[in-house]
């Protein structure tokens, strides 16, 4: 059952800025939705315009199968978490747990017992009598939620809770959140910027651009089945490798300078009668120390090697392309800075696009 609907919705300020352009989504009741995209693409416009703290310039939005485009937020049963927390000095974490539904004109008895029942499942009931100067940064994140969690909701909204947490509180809160949707049971929107975040957060990821979806998937297909080379760079640490090539007609092969590979039979031939620039990419683990059977073989100079522990990796440059692999466990000795190594892919592991519309040719 869809429980948030956005129908060719957008949003200008002024004349010349489009925050959002013809956003089409629609997000399952119960989902865990994440809005994923650089700085400035339009995904907290996005919320904010489900949430009614924005009006659309165009286009219709649906809660729970009735249209809001025009409601005011009051009115929509959404409640919303902030990145800065947005609580009260003055007043203690039970006041400004409480704080949405006194505005409501809820009954003492009532506000007690949904206050209790919140904190008792955020893990703050011995919090309640603090003010938030007493409180950590994970602390005040638990009373925001509290909060948000009190109205009982049936649309939670994030606009990146986490980003003012240190990374190993973030791990921690990512949990917290992630138990809470799973008890109550709500729709959620969660906006940030951080793809580890989303990838392990989202049940779907909505990859943003410049206010135009590019990509909404669960977080394996846009790994392995990227639609864009905007989602394939963005998605993924260290970021996809992106060898600029060509297709040559009369080799039937995809052509880099020396590197020759021939055109795989699943992928649709380009059809464009000159020669049609193509751009390969290939991720950090599919770029092997070893060959294998149908591997290719690329000749590179090692760079800079990173050491993270439990895995390394490798940056090399072949011409002017620059390359990473990633490497699980030890290095083998041969593999030093300076030095020359061949790395090795299977092609059919490569993602192709075209380096115009930068479309996967896969999915064209």
């Amino acid at each position: 059952m869809k429980d948030v609907i956005l129908e060719n919705v957008s949003k200008r300020f002024g004349e010349d800025v489009i925050a959002v352009h013809e956003l089409n989504l629609e997000i399952e009741k119960g989902e865990f939705l994440v809005l994923l995209g650089p700085s400035g693409c339009g995904k907290t416009t996005v919320l904010r315009l489900i949430a009614g703290l924005e009006t659309v310039t165009r286009g219709k939005i649906s809660i729970a199968g009735s249209d809001v485009t025009d409601t005011p937020p009051r009115e929509r049963n959404i409640a919303m978490v902030f990145q800065n927390y947005a609580l009260y000095p003055h007043m203690t974490a039970f006041e400004n747990i409480a704080f949405g539904l006194r505005l409501q004109k809820v009954g003492a008895e009532e506000i007690e017992s949904r206050v209790r029942w919140a904190a008792g499942i955020l893990g703050i009931g011995d919090l309640l009598n603090r003010r938030p100067k007493a409180l950590s940064g994970g602390e005040r994140q638990r009373i925001a939620l509290g909060r948000a969690l009190v109205r009982k909701p049936s649309v939670f909204l994030f606009d990146e809770p986490l980003s003012n947490l240190d990374a190993k509180l973030r791990v921690q809160m990512r949990h917290e959140i992630l138990n809470l949707h799973r008890q109550i049971g709500a729709t959620a929107v969660y906006v940030t910027h951080d793809q580890f975040e989303a990838m392990t957060m989202g049940d779907r990821i909505a990859v943003l651009e410049k206010g135009e979806l590019r990509q909404v998937a669960t977080p394996g297909d846009l790994y392995h089945k990227p639609k864009n080379r905007f989602v394939a760079e963005f998605i993924g640490t260290p970021a996809i490798n992106i060898i600029r090539g060509s297709f040559d007609r009369q080799k039937g092969k995809f052509v880099s300078g020396d590197l020759e590979i021939p055109w795989p039979e699943d992928v649709p031939k380009p059809t464009d009668s000159s020669e049609t620039q193509i751009d390969l990419g290939i991720r950090p683990e599919s770029l092997l120390t070893e060959p294998s059977d149908s591997a290719v073989e690329i000749n590179c100079i090692i760079e800079r090697i990173e050491n993270l522990g439990g895995e390394h990796h490798v940056y090399s440059s072949r011409g002017d392309q620059q390359l990473v692999s990633r490497i699980s466990g030890n290095l083998p000795e041969r593999i030093v800075e300076s030095k020359e190594i061949k790395f090795y892919f299977n092609f059919r592991e490569g993602k192709l696009f075209d380096s115009e519309s930068g479309l996967s040719l896969r999915d064209c």
